[in-house]
């Protein structure tokens, strides 16, 4: 692990050479949001799959519909079917899931970087870079304690903050858009029909899940921080241009089901 690290490190650091006549001080900074660009567009062919896979499900929508109504008394079954339903359309339920798992390890030696000291034996020169007040290697704890939420740190995690913000508003509205046009993934009842408790709490609380990207760049080095807002921003243009025609649908029957509501 310590000589891998050694790699990535030094793959960073020859990256940030590169971007120095262009940005200076901030070349260390420009390397991470060039780094997480060419991991995400390393995985976008599993996005596309996905967003083939998630317009496949809300195509069979009806079809697992009709399969409630006949197996809605016997959860068994009815999984048993609509996993017969997906083996047969070639569709994947876990296909939603690779694109996040595949780039994990990206974020996880990102944030292993920039929180030791040492990288293979030898003092972790990284570290010592920023953007622009901000240190790569700090959190926002830290710009608290050095200025301020208006300081010149905290005034960086504060555009942060905003971006996050504005980028999960953007995924909220969507989410829900997506939600109520996909079917539920799997059987909602318990053996004797009764609805399972919390379920619909749940399924509501999901779209919320974009805002808990703030509580992440909070305590990550703001190196890790880097990625993950690089990276939601990248998911949010990803997600509107694959699923833009579901999307459009979708609001146009909201737009139908309200003028004659």
């Amino acid at each position: 692990m310590s000589a891998f690290m050694s790699v990535f490190a030094h793959l960073v650091g020859s990256l940030a050479d590169l971007l120095q006549p262009l940005f200076h001080a901030g070349a260390t900074a420009a390397a991470i949001v060039l780094f997480t660009a060419c991991v995400r567009l390393a995985v976008h062919p599993l996005s596309r799959a996905a967003a083939r896979g998630q317009k496949a499900r809300t195509r069979l929508a009806p079809q697992i519909a009709e399969l409630r109504k006949k197996h809605g008394k016997n959860p068994e079954r009815l999984q048993k079917a609509i996993m017969e339903l997906h083996t047969k359309e070639n569709v994947s339920p876990l296909s939603g899931c690779l694109p996040s798992l595949a780039q994990m390890p990206a974020f996880f030696l990102m944030y292993h970087l920039f929180s030791n000291t040492r990288i293979g034996g030898e003092a972790n020169e990284l570290l010592g870079h920023s953007l622009f007040a901000a240190p790569l290697g700090d959190r926002w704890f830290d710009a608290l304690g050095n200025g301020g939420v208006l300081g010149g740190a905290g005034l960086v995690y504060l555009g942060l903050f905003v971006i996050v913000a504005a980028v999960a508003t953007f995924n909220y509205r969507r989410a829900k858009i997506q939600m109520a046009s996909m079917p539920a993934p799997a059987p909602t009842a318990t053996p004797d029909g009764q609805q399972l408790p919390g379920l619909g709490a749940m399924t509501r609380m999901m779209p919320l899940l974009s805002f808990a990207t703030l509580f992440t760049v909070a305590v990550v080095p703001l190196a890790a921080a880097l990625y993950v807002v690089t990276s939601t921003t990248w998911t949010a243009a990803e997600r509107y241009f694959l699923y833009r025609d579901m999307y459009r649908d979708a609001d146009g029957v909201g737009a139908l089901a309200a003028s004659t509501g």
